[in-house]
């Protein structure tokens, strides 16, 4: 029997065939991870063959083939390749084709199909294999399936495809069921890895400069303790820079006596349901990998992911983020985790915020590298690229200079989840993060305030400013610290000497700016 279509990707379709009604031809189906994708596409590929039309359908890495075509025998239908390795069937209604070998062949150009099915739509429509068959086929129906419609770089989705049609957001399918409901947990606000060195080249964090950020052993050790803290036994998947990256996450875990394996890019496909299969039967309870579970992993039963990538993807972060909000009732799993030890999340935020989809437009200047920052060596003058670790002439080492921090993780909300708390300890708490967050970053108090009140739909009591900071006896230098502070951002945003006293009150308890005054008059 062929999959069972749950209501809403029912009425997604439908959706699709009012707009090729209407007369579009360039249609945009967007489905979150765990909408149930392969299901949406492998339906619609069955109304098409089912019609008598030729449908070609566009993936971009070689393990997506066999998928694809798992799906397409679970419809009935009838496939060819345009793969190496697999079997040619001209004749075939449907094709399924990978962008790298159709670079090599040239064949397809002369089977015209009706449709053409671009799966991950946000990679292949926008290689050169993919700019190539729109304009090859002008006269056929374009279908762009994504998760993510976002994505780095100038071109976007709205430049090619005329209109769009979705699936619910995720917080929906959670209400519903579909999705399992998330914890988060992070660093505290500004996180671990030392990001300031590190060049962006074509929209994202250069890897080079990540491993040196991120690829530390205090930082693995630290990830390791966090995940024996909080998510002992669970099943979980790391998200990491590189493939060395990803072998010292797995080392780290079997060292300390945590079964652990990492797939990479070249892992054969046997190999790589092997190392699936063991994680969904508790062979191993770590799988870490670089760029390869990140798209086209389903595994359900995994509860936990590992963010060990900074990155500037949106797109990127919700793949990674949905590879654990799928739900498996049958291994009894309540809900997905994810650990942020990258500060991705505080960057690029939660799936759970998504209020609607859109089709996004060329964006100004995006994609363009900046230029790389420089640094001297402080032993023999040569100037290097900022995130070089090692001076290639004398052999300084500059990692070891990088403050690290290595606080605990701590629970943090999308603001879909912190509309709904009404525990007042945690809304304190809640309160506290954005008030640490607003004075790091040298941010007047109101700003918290206002923070506050967007993540959490209320407005703080006064009372919930005592010890935010500093805690409940700030040191004498940390109160004259936070009064300069307090100085700057009055005369920043037009306040006057009383608003500075009743801040400094909030803040460090009542008869506190007496103190202060006393104190300064001592120094």
């Amino acid at each position: 029997m062929p999959p069972q279509l749950r209501p809403y990707q029912v009425d997604l379709i439908n959706d699709l065939y009012r707009k090729l009604n209407e007369g579009h031809k360039r249609v945009a189906i967007v489905a979150g991870t765990g909408a149930g994708k392969t299901v949406i596409s492998g339906q619609i590929c069955a109304h098409a063959e089912g019609a008598g039309k030729r449908l070609m359908f566009l993936v971009h890495l070689d393990v997506l083939v066999g998928q694809t075509y798992e799906k397409m025998k679970s419809f009935g239908l009838h496939c060819g390749f345009i793969k190496a390795g697999w079997e040619e069937n001209r004749d075939a209604p449907i094709q399924i084709a990978s962008i790298q070998t159709m670079s090599k062949r040239q064949w397809w150009k002369q089977w015209v199909p009706d449709v053409v099915f671009y799966d991950e739509g946000h990679i292949t429509l926008f290689s050169q294999v993919g700019k190539k068959v729109l304009k090859t086929f002008p006269n056929a129906v374009h279908l762009v399936m994504t998760a993510t419609p976002e994505r780095l770089g100038k071109e976007q989705l709205g430049d090619y495809m005329d209109t769009l049609v979705a699936s619910p957001v995720p917080s929906d399918l959670q209400q519903r069921g579909f999705l399992a409901p998330m914890k988060y947990y992070s660093m505290p606000p500004d996180g671990v890895a030392n990001l300031k060195e590190v060049k962006t080249v074509r929209g994202d964090y250069d890897e080079a400069g990540l491993k040196n950020a991120c690829d530390r052993p205090e930082l693995i050790e630290k990830i390791v303790r966090e995940w024996q803290r909080l998510c002992p036994g669970k099943r979980t998947i790391a998200f990491c820079v590189d493939i060395e990256h990803a072998r010292h996450v797995a080392d780290a875990f079997n060292a300390a006596g945590i079964p652990a394996d990492t797939v990479e890019g070249g892992t054969p496909i046997k190999d790589r349901k092997r190392m699936y299969s063991d994680l969904r039967e508790e062979k191993i309870l770590v799988l870490t990998s670089c760029n390869v579970i990140s798209i086209g992993f389903d595994e359900p039963s995994v509860e936990v992911g590992l963010m060990l990538r900074p990155t500037q993807s949106s797109a990127l972060h919700l793949q990674q983020i949905g590879r654990v909000m799928r739900i498996s009732p049958q291994t009894g799993k309540l809900y997905g985790m994810i650990l942020d030890q990258a500060g991705n999340l505080e960057r690029l935020g939660f799936p759970e915020d998504i209020k609607d989809y859109h089709l996004p437009v060329k964006k100004d200047g995006g994609g363009e590298s900046k230029p790389p920052p420089m640094k001297p060596c402080p032993q023999c003058g040569r100037i290097v690229l900022a995130f070089i670790a090692k001076c290639p002439d004398c052999g300084h080492q500059w990692i070891t200079e990088r403050p690290l921090n290595l606080e605990d993780m701590v629970e943090i909300y999308s603001a879909d989840q912190a509309h709904q708390i009404n525990d007042i300890p945690t809304l304190v708490e809640l309160f506290h993060s954005h008030r640490r967050r607003a004075y790091m970053r040298r941010n007047a108090p109101t700003w918290a305030e206002r923070s506050f009140w967007e993540h959490c739909g209320r407005w703080p009591k006064d009372a919930w400013c005592f010890g935010s900071i500093f805690g409940p006896r700030p040191t004498p230098q940390q109160m004259l610290e936070y009064f300069e502070y307090l100085q700057k951002s009055a005369k920043r945003i037009g306040k006057r000497q009383d608003w500075i006293v009743q801040e400094f009150e909030k803040e460090c308890g009542p008869g506190s700016f007496n103190r202060l005054a006393n104190l300064r008059q001592v120094i």
